[in-house]
């Protein structure tokens, strides 16, 4: 089955830097999109960014995008997001997901299958 374990998650001042890692297993996350997502409380879970199985292939929602980077560890089989100049609003649980049939073309969580139970990311002001 696959799995996935998020950490890195914690409390960090607004404009402080946190690097989320998700531990994949089961699969081989060279050879299948993997995502990140973010759900606040009372929220609906947003797409932050992708990375699919070609080289440098990334992609960013706007949230994101220029703060964050998505990156992977093939031998480790792990995936990280550094997030760089947290703002409040960037508070959330985080998870990683796998979407095999999917693409990064759009990051939405109705195309991921596989979750992990994700880390909290308190950004205070």
């Amino acid at each position: 089955q696959w799995h996935f374990v998020e950490s890195g998650g914690g409390l960090v001042q607004s404009g402080g830097s946190l690097r989320l890692s998700c531990s994949a297993s089961g699969f081989n996350l060279d050879y299948y999109p993997v995502a990140w997502f973010r759900q606040a409380p009372g929220r609906e879970r947003e797409g932050v960014s992708c990375l699919t199985i070609s080289s440098n292939g990334t992609r960013y929602a706007p949230s994101g995008k220029g703060r964050f980077t998505i990156t992977k560890d093939s031998v480790e089989n792990m995936v990280y997001l550094q997030m760089n100049n947290l703002r409040p609003e960037d508070s959330a649980q985080y998870l990683c997901a796998a979407a095999p049939l999917a693409n990064c073309s759009v990051i939405v969580p109705q195309l991921y299958e596989y979750w992990g139970q994700g880390t909290r990311v308190t950004v205070s002001r």
